[in-house]
């Protein structure tokens, strides 16, 4: 959603004050470093199919990047757990008890992957 998307009463940086509250902010830059390289992988991998390269090379590649995948996927979530699910057990009431689930559906979502 831009901007101009939301609705007229809305500030200009609602939208940033509504995400403002997720752990990874602190974080962001260093997320987006290494997505942007992962993004370079997946290409460098359609570039080694296209060239034909040697199946195992290519599955050497295909390891490397789902680990550079679940690295950042553990990083969220340890970052995850570390302020929303932390906040919201502090608050107590119906939010721990979901955002507890939630982390355990994230987390079980992960070792299935």
């Amino acid at each position: 959603m831009t901007e101009t998307d939301a609705a007229p009463d809305t500030p200009p940086d609602a939208h940033a004050q509504e995400h403002a509250h997720h752990g990874y902010i602190s974080n962001q830059d260093n997320y987006l470093k290494r997505l942007r390289r992962i993004e370079g992988q997946a290409r460098g991998l359609q570039g080694m199919v296209s060239d034909e390269k040697y199946c195992i090379d290519i599955l050497t590649q295909i390891s490397a990047m789902t680990s550079a995948l679940q690295s950042v996927a553990l990083g969220l979530l340890d970052d995850h757990l570390n302020h929303c699910v932390r906040d919201a057990v502090a608050s107590g009431g119906a939010e721990a008890e979901a955002k507890l689930l939630e982390a355990s559906a994230a987390i079980a979502r992960l070792v299935r992957s």
